[in-house]
Formats: structure tokens, sequence, C-alpha cells
């Protein structure tokens, strides 16, 4: 029989790992984050008519598609054989996805100066927004790289023209668009619209307005360059991502707070005695992403006298050691945004405007450049997204 006088009240005491009210609290916690994550990036994919995310293992490679091929002639004489057409589709690694993490603290001080309340609910939306913008990023970006290009003199005609291009790149494709998304620049749509009285909504830190000028949905962000128009079908964009309750984390011992009807998140929080704050820790991989890139218009606005690709002087003389030339350039750049991008090749690269030069090699401008002798270097001048608007082309004089 235990003595309680000696044992005082510490036979009384709480068992060890009891679940008591403030784990209730922090799991609470952690499911509302990830289902009202989940809930938010579901309401865009409804939006964009995307009905489910495909599932996919951490560290796979996304691969962006082009259609290739030429229809025959179906003028066949009687008991010809018919020519066959063939089409073929040329896949090209872009990316791959993977587990990111993330991490935010909220500190002692901070609680104590706003309270446990607001200083959670603060920071966890900070925090929930800050995610949501790493998805987009990623997904402007890959919007930016369309190859379907042009020039337009008006944004209404502009944005005219890059639905009817997408739609008849589907066409071609032997697929019907299902719809369009346009992505436009905030201020030209408050240009174009003035005081009107427009009815913009929200999903997943993306605004929108549904059936506006011939787009089933044309998306509103500072993100999209002044003068720009991107358009692309709705069913050729699509949305991966990888479950955090399957990915390696868990099986290290790592255990996420995941919504059981996306699995789209997995979020943490935890105190950190040795630093008096409470942290907060996420991880997901989401990529929302255009399948076919020459089913993305990307159409730039303009005067008629800038419809043309600028031209750019080049001159070449010898550099300051074997194989390199020392290339100058006029006139000088027309922007601070704009970058140099060259190529060195056998003869002159055609160049058109709006053509995508994200993959040509960049240059500053100032260094030498190597070559052999007789080869052409193209230089183009280009927006901050790649799109060339002024080129110019110089063979090479090297140093021998």
């Amino acid at each position: 029989m235990h003595n309680i006088e000696k044992l005082g009240l510490q036979v009384f005491a709480a068992p060890n790992n009891l679940t008591g009210q403030a784990q209730i609290q922090v799991r609470a916690r952690e499911i509302d984050f990830v289902t009202s994550f989940g809930k938010d990036i579901q309401a865009l994919l409804d939006v964009m008519g995307i009905t489910r995310m495909i599932k996919k293992d951490n560290g796979s490679v996304l691969k962006t598609k082009k259609v290739k091929g030429t229809l025959q002639s179906g003028l066949v004489a009687e008991g010809d054989e018919i020519p066959m057409s063939q089409y073929f589709v040329e896949e090209k690694v872009f990316d791959t996805i993977k587990i990111e993490k993330y991490r935010k603290g909220v500190s002692a001080e901070s609680i104590s100066e706003r309270g446990y309340e607001a200083a959670v609910d603060m920071t966890d939306e900070e925090f929930k927004s800050d995610l949501q913008n790493s998805v987009l990023e990623k997904f402007y970006a890959q919007l930016k790289m369309g190859t379907l290009v042009g020039h337009e003199s008006t944004w209404q005609m502009a944005i005219a023209m890059a639905i009817g291009r997408v739609k008849d790149k589907f066409k071609r494709m032997k697929r019907t668009a299902t719809g369009v998304a346009v992505w436009v620049n905030t201020l030209d749509v408050y240009k174009y619209v003035g005081a009107a009285d427009i009815s913009i909504q929200t999903a997943f830190g993306m605004e929108y307005i549904q059936n506006f000028l011939g787009a089933n949905i044309v998306f509103i962000s500072s993100e999209i360059p002044e003068n720009t128009v991107i358009a692309t079908p709705l069913n050729n964009m699509i949305a991966y991502y990888v479950d955090p309750a399957n990915s390696d984390f868990v099986k290290a011992g790592l255990s996420y707070t995941t919504d059981s009807a996306t699995g789209f998140i997995g979020f943490h929080t935890e105190g950190n005695y040795g630093r008096a704050i409470s942290d907060m820790f996420a991880i997901m991989g989401i990529r929302l992403f255009g399948e076919y890139l020459d089913a993305i218009a990307y159409i730039s606005v303009g005067d008629s006298d800038t419809q043309t690709l600028g031209a750019l002087t080049i001159t070449s003389a010898e550099g300051s050691e074997s194989g390199k030339t020392a290339v100058s350039v006029s006139p000088q750049m027309a922007s601070i945004n704009s970058i140099y991008k060259y190529k060195v090749s056998a003869s002159a690269t055609i160049v058109t405007l709006g053509m995508d030069v994200k993959t040509w090699t960049k240059w500053d401008g100032i260094s030498e450049i190597s070559a052999t002798a007789g080869q052409h270097i193209t230089i183009v001048e280009a927006d901050q997204n790649y799109k060339a608007f002024r080129s110019g082309d110089v063979v090479a004089t090297v140093k021998a």
C-alpha cells in the first residue's frame, strides 16, 4: 500500500503522454491549415476545369510536349494507295517535381504582445500566402515560355488573337479546346474597363473574371508584364502533386498533418524551447503545368511601328586570347530590364519578333565570346521574359 502522505500530490499527476487540451489545440490548428490550403487550391482547379490533380513520385521528371506531323493530300486516284499522315508527340524534359520544405516561427515576444490567437492567425495566413505564391511563381514562369508568339496593335485585339491562336493550334492537333484561359496585367485591365463595374473573384491567390472579352476566364496579375496577353486552352493545363504522406520524410520519422481529402500539403507545428518560438513546418510538391508549350500564346501589344523586329548593329574584332572575339553592339540597351542572348553557328540564325531565346547563351554585353573564324554570332536583345525584340548578326573575327 502506498503511503499517501509520503508520496504527496504526485500520485494524482497526469500520466505521461496524455493527450490534453494543448495537444488538441495544436492538432486542430494543423488540420485547419492543411484543410484551408487544400480548399483554396481545389477552388482554383475547379475554375480551371482541372478535375483532379495527378499524383507523382517525389523527383518525377516533368515533360512538355509538342505535336509534329503533316497531313498528306487526300486527292488520291481511284485504286491508288492512300498516303499515311503521320503525327507524333515530341517530349522534352522541362523540370522535376519534388517535395519542398518550408519553415516559419512565431516568437514568444510576438505571442506576448499580440496574444496567442492574433499572433498565430496572422503568421499562419502569411505562411499560407507565401506557399501559394511559391506554386504560382513557377506556373507564371512556364506560361511566359509559351512559343505561340505574336504582336498586335491593341490590347483587345491581342486578347482576341491569343484566343484564336490557341483554339486553332488545338484544332490542328486534332484536339478540341474545352475553353480558353487568358492572363493579363492588372493595370491593363483597369486601363480598358475604366470606371466600369466588373466582378472579380479570387481563388488560391489568383484574381479572375469569368466570361470576359471572349475568354472563359481571364486571370489578372501583376506577374504578367504590361501590354502582354497570355492564353492557353483550359484542357492544356494539368496539376501534379507529391503526396507528403508518402514521402521519404514520413519514413524518416517526420510526422506531418495532411488533409485526407486532398493530401496536397503536410503541416506540423511544435515549440522550440531553445529559441522560445513556435515553429511551423510545411512540405509540399505542387506544380500547375501547361502540357503543350506550343499551345500557350504569348502576344505583345504596341503601336504599329513597333511590330517589326528591331535591328542591332554588331561588330567583331580579335579578342585578347586565342579563340576569342570582342563584340560590340549598338544602339545601347532599350531598357534596364533588357537582356542580351547570343548563339554561335555556321550561318546566321533567323530571329522573329517575340521569339523565345531563353535557351540561348546569356551575354553581359562586355565579355569576349568564344568562336571559330568565319562562324556567325547572332545577338538578340530580349525583354525580361526572353522574348526577342531586336537582333543582329556578325561574322566572327577571332584571334588565331
